[in-house]
């Protein structure tokens, strides 16, 4: 029994250890964040728990694993199975608890060779999944083990408006989803949560080959989950996949969507769906209460680049004195100035330059050199090959209550940021 034991927390001990150094040198920047929700859920696993902590982590399937991964490491096996016993009976269908509710009851009576310790026969015969599943807790307690430093963002968040009340981004080397909330000092992350992403890996270029796109995305709206197959679980997020930085680049295909699970699957494995973000069914449904359609920016990164708010910020200066230019010459009538700002590839639904001139002067005809106000103004940045950025903003004239929703995409050639692609999106 003692040498089941021995070798059961041996097999663990690749899991839990980093994950639980890091608890325990970080908590004092834990303590000064003060994150909500399932962050401080499964950043507080390692410390004694009050009741109060320990009830309020009773409906985060993901923070519950990871305490019992820990208490397993503790040698504490006893209360590791007893949580993983209630774990299972909750979430039937979470496949990796039960694999863990398997070794925790195996251990009790045989030694364990490794982790996920199944007898031959069904390990040959599920072996694809069997490495699935190793590979979703290696993830999981990656994203544990690899917090974003207290108080950082995103590099791509570089200025939200107030109507922009949430933001999520998407790490793909982490399988992880972090939702934001927008206030009024600045992002705070309110959770994170595991996802699952398309077969053959990101960079989606062409329609059917099971790749999740890379970029900066919208929601676009929110399907009833009464019209869908039971396949997309709890509910849909559209988002805008192709965007118009994908349609320059000549990328195909659509239907990205954030949705969940079938009934007989908790979570999916990192790499098994068809191009979409997958989240478990309660962590769906929480995305979906909270965030808004049309307004909630979706950055997908291959890696996500953590940097402090003014950091961001300072780096968004030279293109801040372009828009400040675009702004200028659209306030002022000036047509020259302005078109000179655009791309000679410029192409806004088949409108090319030329005709985006010609729409242009109806504009600065119409507003007659009225200053424009550009309301609700967000920019949000894009990296790989080239500089891109996404901006939306309320173009409002002078006198005038309301005015048409923008979005422009700008590119960086060479020291100087232009545009190329503009259109009115409400």
């Amino acid at each position: 029994m003692q040498r089941s034991i021995t070798l059961f927390l041996l097999a663990f001990s690749v899991l839990f250890s980093a994950a639980a150094a890091t608890d325990s040198s970080s908590k004092k920047s834990k303590k000064e964040t003060s994150r909500a929700a399932g962050t401080e859920k499964r950043e507080r696993a390692v410390r004694p728990a009050a009741a109060a902590t320990a009830a309020s982590r009773e409906g985060d399937a993901e923070a519950r694993l990871i305490e019992i991964y820990k208490l397993a490491g503790r040698a504490k096996v006893r209360e590791a199975l007893a949580k993983a016993e209630r774990l299972v009976g909750d979430h039937p269908n979470f496949q990796l608890a039960q694999l863990v509710y398997g070794d925790l009851l195996a251990a009790q009576v045989r030694p364990l060779r490794s982790w996920g310790d199944v007898p031959d026969g069904p390990a040959q015969a599920g072996a694809g999944m069997l490495g699935e599943l190793r590979q979703e807790s290696l993830l999981r307690l990656k994203a544990l083990r690899e917090r974003p430093a207290a108080g950082t963002i995103p590099s791509q968040f570089l200025t939200l408006s107030p109507r922009n009340k949430h933001a999520i981004a998407v790490d793909a080397s982490r399988a992880r989803l972090y939702l934001f909330e927008n206030t009024p000092t600045g992002l705070k992350l309110l959770d994170d949560y595991y996802i699952s992403l398309g077969k053959s890996g990101i960079e989606k270029s062409i329609e059917g080959d099971s790749r999740t796109p890379l970029g900066v995305y919208f929601v676009t709206s929110n399907l009833d989950p009464k019209s869908l197959k039971d396949f997309y679980g709890a509910g849909a997020l559209p988002i805008n996949y192709p965007n118009a930085l994908d349609l320059k680049r000549g990328k195909t295909g659509g239907g990205i969507w954030l949705h969940g699970t079938p009934p007989t699957q908790f979570s999916r494995a990192p790499l098994a769906s068809d191009g979409c973000v997958v989240l478990a069914n309660p962590d769906l449904e929480r995305i979906i209460r909270t965030v808004e359609v049309r307004t909630t920016p979706v950055v997908i990164a291959q890696s996500l680049r953590w940097v402090a708010p003014h950091s961001a910020k300072a780096e968004s200066k030279a293109f801040e004195d372009a828009l400040h230019t675009w702004h200028k010459a659209r306030s002022g009538s000036d047509l020259a100035a302005l078109t000179s700002l655009y791309t000679s590839d410029f192409n806004s639904y088949g409108k090319t330059l030329a005709d985006w001139a010609a729409l242009l002067r109806k504009d600065l005809e119409k507003t007659a050199g009225r200053p424009i106000q550009l309301k609700d103004l967000s920019y949000l940045r894009w990296t790989d090959s080239n500089d891109t950025m996404v901006v939306t903003f309320a173009e409002v004239v002078h006198g005038a209550r309301t005015g048409p929703t923008r979005r422009q995409y700008w590119v960086r050639q060479g020291s100087q940021w232009k545009i190329f692609f503009e259109g009115v999106i409400g």
